[in-house]
């Protein structure tokens, strides 16, 4: 195969998998217009239509269908032998595209950032925070990192970040003004600032007491679709809060924020790094994964449970997929 040729299908097969020129450009790294004149080379080449394209979408043809189905694994196992004998010549090099959750860009991603990139100068990374991750192979991304329960059945994970717990918190000015509630149940008479999720839905308040799940049904004057004003409102004495842990442990720990209900704290597996298992992985990304991998065992991480995939020590298939 030709270089043009290459580079022709390598643009067909980017832009059938995320259905945009745009996002097919940002993954390749080239131009739009390049892409354009190369899908429309391919095109003329092969004489047949492969994709329908308007201002708002674009779509595959039956014959798009079919050489899709017969390109993308080959194109793949090509890139990943070129990047990989690259690797050893140069290291890992090229772009490598993450979307993670607020938490782990706060309290991981941000600590390991210039560690990683010092020790990897050849890789291009692309964050994106997102509060509920879409799907990362329509998206573009070549992988995540999000709470084990929300990852779906066929992703491959790996634990990064230790179990996670949510916790119910208001400041001691509120607290002087109303009684502390002792059980899930107390919360109906205390005004309790809620959270809306990306989707519209009302964030609810879960709880557990000697492995027995409890739903709280709360009201209040206050609902955010953003976690930093909760944590202003909380600690101006507007009402209390229902967030993760590690959001507000420095307002804990100087008296700023006082816990409630801590009994009754429901705790969750914690925040995984999860790629697609239908995927060749990447060099940025086998890079990422084995930087990730010395840095849960440096904390004393183990694996969730026994291997799901056998690809990696500490891997393991998590799901199904709550949302």
């Amino acid at each position: 195969m030709r270089g043009t040729e290459f580079a022709e299908m390598a643009a067909f097969v980017a832009i059938a998998e995320r259905r945009s020129f745009a996002k097919a450009a940002m993954h390749l790294g080239v131009a739009r217009s390049t892409l354009s004149q190369n899908i429309r080379a391919l095109e003329e080449r092969l004489r047949v239509r492969l994709l329908n394209r308007t201002t708002r979408s674009v779509s595959l043809t039956e014959a798009g269908e079919q050489l899709l189905a017969r390109v993308r694994p080959a194109l793949g196992e090509l890139t990943a032998a070129a990047n990989e004998l690259d690797g050893f010549r140069h290291g890992p090099a090229g772009l490598l595209r993450i979307v993670v959750q607020p938490p782990v860009a706060s309290f991981l991603m941000g600590p390991l950032l210039a560690r990683f990139l010092a020790e990897y100068p050849r890789i291009r990374l692309d964050i994106s925070v997102v509060k509920m991750p879409a799907n990362i192979i329509s998206e573009g991304f070549d992988a995540g990192i999000r709470f084990g329960e929300q990852i779906e059945r066929d992703m491959v994970a790996m634990r990064v970040m230790g179990e996670a717990r949510f916790v119910v918190v208001a400041s001691p000015e509120y607290l002087a003004r109303h009684s502390a509630p002792r059980t899930p149940q107390d919360l109906q008479g205390h005004n309790c600032i809620r959270n809306r999720l990306p989707n519209g839905a009302i964030f609810g308040w879960d709880f557990n007491k000697k492995g027995r799940p409890i739903h709280a049904r709360v009201e209040g004057a206050l609902i955010v679709d953003d976690i930093d004003l909760s944590i202003h409102a909380v600690l101006d004495g507007i009402g209390v809060a229902y967030l993760l842990y590690d959001y507000i442990a420095s307002h804990i720990a100087s008296g700023r924020l006082v816990l409630l209900l801590e009994g009754y704290s429901p705790r969750l597996s914690g925040f995984f790094l999860y790629h697609s298992n239908r995927r060749q992985v990447t060099a940025p990304l086998r890079a990422l994964i084995d930087f990730l991998k010395i840095e849960t065992k440096r904390r004393g991480l183990a694996p969730a449970c026994p291997l799901g995939s056998g690809i990696y020590p500490n891997y393991r298939l998590v799901g199904p997929a709550r949302r």
